[in-house]
């Protein structure tokens, strides 16, 4: 029995790598499973298109949340539809209130968010890990995010080793469909990650201040939560710097604000001086913290 898990992020590279497989690979597999991971924390504009591109293209998406198991547990997980998706960040604070704020030196918001519930999903229908491969949408162009264990977690990347797409090839394939992710390139899926640069930051507290409510409210309310060894309360972003910190830095203007890479055509070489995490446009999952 040959199966295979196809990770949705909600970004354009995971749909077009979803639509791809299932039309150049459905043949060498018995079963296909396409999920999609909502934390409570998503652009509404990616949860819009998770559902236009199942309409769109059969993909038969399953949606999923995470819910938190007690201490000891990974997270389960929940089935919902574009209909009752969580809004308000709900599984994100169920995962903070358990695991406390995520950050550079804490970084399990994709693991208990995205990973977790997405395995709790696979083995709640009998497929076990390593009876699958695992489809993982990273381009060409991206090919330092690989995990190191992919071979032995039967991950695949078909976007490197099938089809090599860079971001500039699938902006110019969704340029040529009737609808695409309708989100500027450093906006990406959730709408504040932690991840992102600060140039990104300040460009999306300057644009949509609103977007980063949740995570002041989350380091107001649950600083203190998780496994707080030392008593410090944490904070979301690089150099221990709080969400109250940033909104500082971009009121004081004197920044050159984000490009938008959903734009780009054109294959280039460029050096991006502005550190991040490994935020692209979306989360896409590893593996390598499950054992």
């Amino acid at each position: 029995m040959s199966r295979l898990f196809i990770s949705f992020s909600g970004g354009e590279t995971s749909a077009f790598m979803a639509q791809w497989l299932l039309a150049n690979r459905a043949d060498r597999y018995d079963e296909i499973v396409c999920l999609f991971a909502n934390t409570g924390q998503e652009n509404e504009a990616t949860l819009r298109f998770v559902q236009q591109c199942d309409d769109g293209y059969g993909l038969g998406v399953t949606w999923v949340e995470a819910v938190v198991n007690d201490r000891g547990q990974a997270c389960g997980h929940r089935v919902v539809s574009h209909g009752t998706a969580s809004r308000q960040g709900e599984p994100f604070e169920s995962v903070v209130e358990k695991y406390g704020i995520p950050n550079q030196a804490y970084p399990h918001c994709t693991r208990e968010l995205k990973l977790n519930p997405m395995i709790s999903y696979l083995r709640s229908i009998g497929w076990e890990s390593g009876s699958y491969d695992s489809a993982i949408g990273i381009r060409a162009d991206e090919i330092d995010r690989i995990a190191g264990n992919a071979r032995e977690k039967r991950l695949i990347y078909p976007l490197i080793s099938d089809i090599e797409m860079t971001k500039p090839r699938v902006n110019a394939w969704w340029q040529q469909q009737p609808f695409r992710l309708q989100l500027k390139g450093y906006e990406g899926n959730c709408k504040w990650c932690w991840k992102k640069s600060f140039r990104k930051h300040l460009t999306l507290m300057t644009e949509h201040p609103e977007w980063y409510d949740f995570p002041e409210r989350m380091e107001r309310e649950h600083g203190l939560s998780g496994h707080n060894v030392d008593g410090t309360p944490r904070v979301f972003f690089r150099q221990g710097m709080s969400t109250q910190e940033l909104r500082e830095i971009a009121a004081g203007g004197g920044f050159t604000p984000a490009g938008d890479d959903a734009q780009v055509y054109e294959d280039q070489l460029s050096l991006d001086l502005d550190a991040s995490n490994g935020c692209s446009e979306s989360c896409e999952i590893s593996f390598e913290e499950v054992a």
